[in-house]
This record gives C-alpha cells, sequence and structure tokens, in this order.
C-alpha cells in the first residue's frame, strides 16, 4: 500500500518517518519529497507498506497525530491517472520556468507557446510583464 504524508515539519528526516509507520508493520521504503535545488524538504512524502491491513491501521491512527508540534495528514495515496498532465507553471524561450528576461530582442508579448512572465527587450516592445500561452 502507498501511503501519502503531508504536513511534515520540515526537519523531520526519513528514518524518523520509517520509524512511526514500522509501529504498525514491516515498511518497504519511504520517501520524503525534497526541492531539487535547495535539496529542503517540501513537507510531503510516500511510504509503502505491504500489508494492506497494516497499512489502513497506520492511515486511521497517524492521520492527525502530532509530529514535532505539527499535525501530519496521513492518508492512501492514490495513483496519478495514466496520461495525467503534471502542473507547471512559467516558461518562456530563454530559460525554464519563472522570471525570463529577453533582453535586446524585438517583441515584447509572451514568451513562447507555455506562456510566463516575460520582461519586453529594449527594442520594439513593452517593458511590462506580459502574459502569453497558456500553463
Amino acid at each position: 500500500m502507498n501511503i501519502f504524508v503531508g504536513s511534515l515539519p520540515f526537519s523531520l528526516g526519513e528514518a524518523d518517518l520509517r520509524e512511526s509507520f514500522e509501529a504498525y508493520g514491516p515498511v518497504d521504503s519511504v520517501k520524503i519529497i525534497t526541492d531539487k535545488f535547495t535539496g529542503r524538504s517540501k513537507g510531503f512524502g510516500f511510504v509503502e507498506m505491504p500489508n494492506e491491513e497494516e497499512g489502513q491501521k497506520a492511515i486511521d491512527e497517524l492521520n492527525g497525530a502530532t509530529v514535532q508540534g505539527r499535525a501530519i495528514v496521513v492518508n492512501k495515496s492514490e495513483p496519478r491517472p495514466e496520461g495525467g498532465e503534471r502542473r507547471s507553471f512559467g516558461g518562456g524561450n530563454s530559460r525554464p520556468g519563472g522570471f525570463n528576461r529577453d533582453n535586446n530582442r524585438s517583441g515584447g508579448s509572451g514568451g513562447g507557446d507555455r506562456g510566463g512572465y516575460n520582461r519586453g527587450g529594449n527594442s520594439g516592445g513593452g517593458g511590462d510583464y506580459n502574459r502569453g500561452g497558456r500553463y
């Protein structure tokens, strides 16, 4: 059973999370999701337990429990629908995501087909933020 665990304290490690769930049965894996740039915890993770009954008991008893002063959220993780689209904000042609400056280029509208915030260039474009495309 794959279990989602949210509202985790940022300082909580995978070993601590594993220990909390092992009180209910064997744990196959534990993964706390981290930011790929900073390495800091995003405050949620997943626990894999082989036994459905033990996994459900862990969900029932740990959902709403206080861990390091925070009430955690624990529920069964549902698989992403096949072909499901991940949300992505930002974009543009010059760099992936976020705010992009297209200096010394013509035009200042949008930024490719992915949208995002782009700063107009110095020749022919406005200097304000324009939203183009879709996200």
